[in-house]
């Protein structure tokens, strides 16, 4: 039986294929005579020997490896199946689908603001397509190292420069840093740009990228809607006058200015007011306008909080939301 063992045929297949992984790795494992490849829709195979691209099989279906397969091969187009000897290669198994994935800023990206010395926090989710482009550098630079390679990693990898691009393109064409929306377009355009640039180096190619919506901190908006209630009636002294005091006798104040809750109280308070302002001339130039009232009211919308309490972990990838109205790793909208 050990002697007849030997000679057992292979299925080369993608054994355990899973819709989340870009490519799979049939290897260490020597390819006997009467062996078959299994190559389903979705799939192509690549076959290697020594680290070299032996050749690229791209249509579904059920074939004979030493008569369909090896006469097709650049070095190995002309060897022969001994009795007790085959072939050890490697089978790289590409799923050429484009995969679209969600994302969320992990953390607040701070955009620089006048009046505002550490920055506005702002946080944004959204989605973007990716697939294999360019195969022999995909192997080169991913799958030369590695058994397979999943979409959470290709998210991990675009998050990774996501902040930069966000600044970057935000302050670039963001002309107004409280009403993103209506930048938008550019701003994401721009992203993705940049990252498809990025992504070209390792064989994957960005196709989309879409932002959904940034959000500010809910202590911020609230503060932008209590400025722009007394914007209305001009009295915008009194908000100031109110905000003060609310700061200073806020539990943890101990009804001085010198602690750095009173501190974080008044820098919400300044966002608060500068946006609240913002919303104010949005809807002047409304009322002055009233031709591009359309167009100013499909970029001035302000980010919606929900109302809903927000769970512990993301019910879409299981992440742990930290009190986050949006998952950081999958930008799932969570109250």
């Amino acid at each position: 039986m050990g002697l007849f063992s030997n000679q057992l045929a292979n299925v080369v297949e993608w054994e355990e294929y899973r819709d989340d992984v870009l490519f799979w790795k049939w290897s260490n494992k020597e390819i006997k005579k009467g062996s078959r490849l299994i190559l389903r829709q979705g799939q192509d195979a690549i076959f290697m020997y020594n680290g070299k691209v032996e050749g690229i099989f791209k249509d579904e279906g059920s074939y004979d490896i030493e008569t369909q397969i090896i006469p097709f091969l650049s070095t190995l187009k002309g060897f022969k199946f001994g009795f007790n000897s085959g072939i050890r290669a490697e089978v790289l198994f590409i799923n050429t689908k484009q995969f679209n994935i969600k994302w969320g800023t992990p953390t607040p990206v701070r955009i620089q603001a006048p009046g505002l010395p550490g920055g506005l926090p702002i946080r944004a989710n959204g989605s973007f397509d990716v697939k294999i482009s360019d195969y022999l550098v995909f192997i080169e630079k991913i799958a030369g190292v590695k058994k397979q390679y999943t979409i959470t990693e290709v998210r991990e990898l675009m998050q990774s420069m996501l902040s930069g691009l966000l600044i970057r393109w935000i302050s670039k064409v963001g002309q107004d840093i409280f009403n993103l929306q209506a930048n938008i377009t550019e701003i994401q355009n721009g992203v993705k740009e940049d990252l498809d640039m990025e992504f070209v180096k390792i064989g994957l190619s960005v196709v989309n990228f879409r932002i959904d919506e940034f959000s500010y901190p809910e202590n911020i908006t609230k503060r932008a809607d209590q400025a722009a209630e007394y914007s209305m009636v001009g009295d915008m002294n009194r908000f100031q006058q109110v905000s003060m005091v609310d700061a200073m006798t806020r539990p943890g104040n101990n009804g001085t200015a010198n602690g750095s809750n009173m501190m974080n109280t008044m820098m919400g308070a300044q966002m608060g007011m500068m946006m609240g302002q913002q919303m104010m001339n949005n809807m002047n130039a409304m009322n002055q306008n009233p031709a591009g009232q359309g167009n100013m009211n499909q970029g001035a919308q302000p980010v919606q909080n929900g109302g809903g309490a927000i769970p512990k972990f993301c019910p879409d990838c299981g992440t742990p939301t930290n009190g986050n109205r949006f998952c950081g790793n999958c930008g799932k909208q969570l109250g």
